[in-house]
């Protein structure tokens, strides 16, 4: 059972039985977790929209970055987080781990999309839509029903695996075969 500093950071992998189909095969990148509530990313779901539609910025009509947008989870979806290597000069910024942050910024986002192109680069952000919110209580409760699989966040998962092996890679990390994980109670 997670104690009561939390489980994040981690990585959750949705488990076969998990039958809400905004999780299917999903890996969440959990950020908090504590009593008041957790909150995670989605890192394995790219959409295929290009950043240039969803953006207006005053000034760069014609836009043209590698900043790749996933689906970052089913809540407040019109809601955009970059997803980051390097850490945010300025604004709103949650670190997630060594190496990884989260940013709701909008001078974040318009420094990276103004400044070198590399720092857009699919392997160094990502314009997420949306997140993954639990209530108080409630991620507990599907830890406990096998709803998840937990493993440590692991930075050439989410940034160098092509986003449809890395649920599979992430269980394989465990040294499970995929195909042989049994619906189970208990957390895992």
């Amino acid at each position: 059972m997670p104690n009561e500093e939390g489980i994040a950071p981690t990585l959750l992998l949705a488990m076969p039985q998990l039958d809400d189909p905004n999780f299917h095969r999903s890996v969440v990148l959990l950020c908090r977790h504590g009593d008041e509530g957790a909150l995670g990313f989605i890192v394995n779901r790219p959409l295929d929209v290009p950043v240039k539609e969803l953006l207006v910025l005053e000034g760069k009509e014609d836009l043209q970055v590698p900043l790749t947008v996933w689906e970052g989870g089913p809540v407040s979806q019109e809601r955009g987080w970059l997803l980051c290597r390097d850490q945010p000069a300025e604004g709103d910024t949650l670190t997630v781990c060594d190496g990884i942050f989260m940013s709701s910024s909008q001078t974040h986002l318009k420094s990276v999309l103004g400044g070198d192109p590399r720092s857009c680069a699919p392997d160094r952000a990502r314009l997420l839509l949306g997140y993954a919110g639990w209530g108080p209580g409630q991620l507990n409760a599907e830890l406990t029903a096998s709803a998840w699989l937990m493993v440590p966040v692991d930075e050439e998962l989410i940034f160098h695996t092509p986003h449809d092996k890395v649920w599979e890679a992430a269980i394989r990390s465990l040294g499970v075969e995929p195909s042989a994980i049994a619906p189970a109670p208990g957390v895992h």
